[in-house]
């Protein structure tokens, strides 16, 4: 009775479009109450969830995206590759998932890139997050996850380069001259230098994952205060407020998210999915598809984040006794639920995507961008991940080539 008084106020309160903080924190404190257990806990679980050093990456990671965005830096991102591959057919699609490659290796936020590539191309949120919950490495999480990101990006160029060829459609613009290429390089190499300093610190040694985080501000301040003085000190109330905010609903979906875990770890509910699991699947490659379609129906409800707080402290310990790479499970996991970010009828992405088109149009435009129409548009750019997702899921090499050791 209680896993049905838990899941299922749990996807009432979703159906119904209450925040997923809220859903995950009511329906396990409903459950608490028919099962007689103590509301003390629920601030102890909460906080215990959110207090960890290395959640600290989170709202670092967080402003220095922010305050490379505010520097200018995907403008000049966006001019420069534009200028390289900006005159071939589709280049303006192509331009937009290259740049969102280099921006999510600044951001490491899906919706602040507007693309599942930002979750996957470090420095990502959902690996700080997947390392927290499993005690991985959060250097190695990283270098995991550039061979799929890119592979990811791969894909979807891929898919416009065979839309725009069976729509017909022409180059838009002429070749751009090296000398311009050079120019705009000059401009967008502050921004190209900032995944290098991190990746390299952390990898190198130099630096903890939390630590390059505090680094990743610092330079962005210097590259926005002083290098392309875009950043003015007035802005930094709006940017830190900005960044606060973002921080605090991840937060708070990590406080909640622990607090399902926990009831569903107190109640048998992990220890009995873990036994089924094993039963269903004694094969590691059975549990991998198993484990990839969970995945791929959640993230149609649920963000990155809560899935994997709710399902990663079920499906770990089986993967461990399978034998699968650590590092290679969370990966996969992360670019599953990456596809998520954009799939209907909850794809965060599509919905940011949909309000930033609705401020570049006429809302009266009858052409203007809808949940219907980028549902439809998407679908290609979907099966293309999902074949991505498999090459990653049963290619470990993919995920462990940058490995130590």
């Amino acid at each position: 009775m209680i896993n049905l008084i838990l899941f299922g106020s749990f996807f009432v309160m979703l159906f119904l479009n209450i925040p997923i903080c809220v859903s995950l924190g009511m329906s396990s404190i409903f459950a608490m109450v028919f099962s007689g257990d103590k509301l003390s806990i629920v601030p102890t679980n909460v906080y215990n969830g959110m207090a960890k050093f290395l959640l600290l990456a989170i709202p670092f990671f967080v402003l220095s995206g922010n305050i490379m965005a505010k520097a200018g830096i995907s403008t000049r991102l966006v001019q420069f590759i534009d200028d390289c591959i900006g005159h071939r057919r589709g280049g303006i699609a192509i331009v937009c998932v290259v740049v969102a490659c280099f921006f999510g290796a600044i951001s490491g936020s899906g919706p602040a890139t507007v693309a599942a590539l930002g979750i996957v191309i470090p420095p990502s949120i959902a690996f700080v997050v997947y390392a927290s919950i499993t005690g991985v490495s959060v250097g190695d999480m990283f270098m995991g996850g550039i061979v799929p990101g890119i592979m990811m990006g791969a894909a979807l160029v891929i898919v416009i380069m065979i839309e725009v060829r069976k729509k017909g459609l022409t180059s838009s613009r002429e070749k751009a001259s090296w000398g311009q290429r050079w120019k705009s390089f000059r401009t967008a190499f502050w921004g190209f230098l900032m995944p290098v300093i991190i990746l390299g610190g952390i990898y190198g040694g130099i630096f903890t994952p939390t630590e390059a985080a505090a680094v990743s501000v610092v330079y962005g301040l210097i590259v926005g205060l002083f290098i392309y003085r875009e950043v003015k000190l007035k802005d930094l109330y709006e940017l830190l407020v900005d960044s606060g905010k973002t921080t605090g609903g991840i937060m708070l979906i990590i406080g909640a998210a622990t607090l399902f875990s926990y009831i569903c770890t107190v109640h048998g509910i992990s220890g009995a999915a873990q036994t089924l699991l094993l039963n269903i699947s004694g094969n590691k490659y059975v549990f991998l598809l198993i484990v990839n379609v969970i995945f791929l129906i959640a993230g149609c409800f649920v963000d990155a984040n809560s899935a994997m707080y709710i399902f990663i402290p079920i499906m770990y310990p089986v993967a461990t006794k399978l034998g699968i790479n650590p590092i290679h499970f969370g990966v996969l996991s992360t670019v599953n639920l990456a596809i998520g970010q954009v799939t209907p009828p909850v794809g965060v992405n599509l919905f940011v995507a949909i309000g930033v088109s609705a401020k570049l149009q006429d809302v009266k435009d009858k052409t203007r961008v809808t949940i219907e129409t980028i549902s439809k548009a998407v679908w290609p750019m979907i099966i293309a991940c999902v074949l991505t997702l498999l090459i990653v899921t049963y290619i470990p090499i993919f995920s462990t080539i940058f490995l130590k050791g």
